[in-house]
């Protein structure tokens, strides 16, 4: 289409929407153009979600990926800024006329996972972690979510000229979080300005899903957990094992206080509502069978929705455990450190950009999610800009995604058929926001 038929197509789309259209919606053409060079750019992608996943690095360590990332925006002409919390990059595609800016946020870290699920390009990576020798491997999919979003920059890059705006590419570690002693993720990318110079007025992500690929979910609101991290400490005295009443036993006492702390979320929070969840997933104490040790220690982790739940359910852990601890003689302390904020969608944006998703991946497969007591630091950004965030199924044809390995197991599996969908998504819901949202003419 020659430029003074895209500006009048580019107009009516505008004027349509001045009209009271709550889509937004790019003009037609873009739309297959975007397809056309996502067809494209397809080989390429699939490429460097391979490479990615064979070569997986940990939160704050993906330099490898960061490096790869960089070369690539620069190679398409984008402004660079490289070392951002730690390895984070962030590029800017400046369109070929004047607009808002939108962002698109990608995470970069893999995970601590020794994988077993059987692709040519398994990660063999092993490195350690907490003092212990473990696989590395990308089991929650970020590696597909930097392929895509790279995807987009290639597909975008091709059509800057016809961008009324501008489009920021953040590419953030340690969404898993950062190692212990260190700040990272969303937080440490927006105190180091990675919504600012330019500042977008919304940011869009995406998450691989087990969910039939082809599909995409969303959920305006709260559409993910807050979380936060927990760690207690029980105290006891020590004693031979032989001998348990010459000293307190904090094994035992730390077996009644995790029971305990089930009953709060079983007993003690009305969950009709919101939801709420208590998991200890880690515990330490002793180093041989017949001593019993002076102190246990326990992680876990605290999932919720509503603040005032939060609140109770945090005020009652540090009771019940402190009690349980004292009914038997010995002492806990309690350390309870807010985690993610929880990934809350705009409801306006969402309601805006519903008729996108539904556009690019058919109606019959846009599906209102529900609430997911797993967690994501995308709600860092959309405490300070309107954001949308969506799941993109990667389950197989003909497999049941019920009963498909979930995010963080060994066994992850992304259908590669998912990421043409992931890259047409992301390009369009950026473009289609930047055509509704013009730069007001000065007076």
């Amino acid at each position: 289409m020659h430029s003074s038929l895209f500006a009048l197509a580019l107009a009516a789309a505008l004027g349509a929407l001045s009209v009271g259209r709550t889509a937004a919606q790019a003009p037609a053409d873009s739309a297959v153009e975007i397809d056309r060079r996502t067809e494209l750019a397809k080989a390429q992608v699939i490429a460097w979600r391979r490479t990615i996943h064979q070569h997986p690095e940990l939160s704050n360590r993906e330099v490898a990926t960061a490096q790869l990332v960089a070369e690539q925006l620069r190679r398409l002409g984008l402004e660079v800024r490289t070392g951002v919390a730690h390895t984070g990059v962030v590029g800017v595609l400046r369109g070929g006329a004047p607009g808002p800016v939108v962002a698109l946020r990608a995470d970069m870290d893999a995970l601590p996972v020794t994988e077993l699920a059987d692709v040519p390009f398994k990660s063999t990576v092993r490195t350690e972690y907490k003092g212990e020798q473990t696989g590395v491997m990308h089991a929650c999919g970020h590696d597909a979510h930097v392929a895509i979003l790279l995807g987009v920059a290639e597909v975008l890059a091709g059509m800057k000229d016809k961008l009324p705006g501008s489009v920021k590419f953040i590419f953030q570690p340690a969404e898993e979080g950062a190692p212990a002693g260190e700040q990272g993720g969303a937080r440490l990318m927006i105190e180091q300005g990675a919504l600012a110079q330019p500042a977008p007025g919304a940011i869009f992500g995406l998450h691989v899903w087990p969910l039939p690929v082809g599909t995409v979910s969303y959920r305006s609101g709260a559409a993910m957990a807050t979380s936060d991290k927990l760690a207690i400490t029980v105290v006891g005295k020590q004693t031979h094992g032989a001998l348990p009443w010459g000293g307190v036993d904090p094994i035992v006492v730390s077996a009644q206080v995790v029971l305990g702390l089930q009953t709060i979320t079983s007993r003690q929070l009305d969950l009709s509502d919101a939801p709420a969840i208590v998991t200890i997933g880690s515990i330490h104490g002793g180093n041989r069978g017949n001593i019993i040790p002076e102190r246990v220690s326990m992680e876990g982790t605290l999932r919720s929705f509503d603040r005032t739940v939060r609140s109770e359910m945090h005020a009652r852990i540090r009771r019940t455990a402190e009690l349980v601890a004292q009914s038997a003689g010995a002492s806990a302390t309690v350390d309870i450190q807010p985690f993610n904020p929880g990934v809350n969608n705009d409801a306006a944006l969402t309601e805006q950009m519903v008729p996108t998703l539904r556009r690019v991946a058919g109606a019959a497969n846009v599906r209102v999610a529900a609430r997911s007591t797993a967690s994501e630091d995308f709600g860092d950004y959309q405490q300070r800009v309107p954001g949308l965030f969506v799941f993109l199924g990667i389950v197989p044809r003909g497999k049941d995604a019920l009963t498909a390995p979930p995010n963080h197991s060994p066994m992850f599996y992304v259908d590669e058929a998912a990421l043409p969908l992931g890259v047409r998504l992301l390009a369009q819901l950026a473009l289609d926001w930047l055509a509704a949202h013009p730069l007001k003419p000065a007076r």
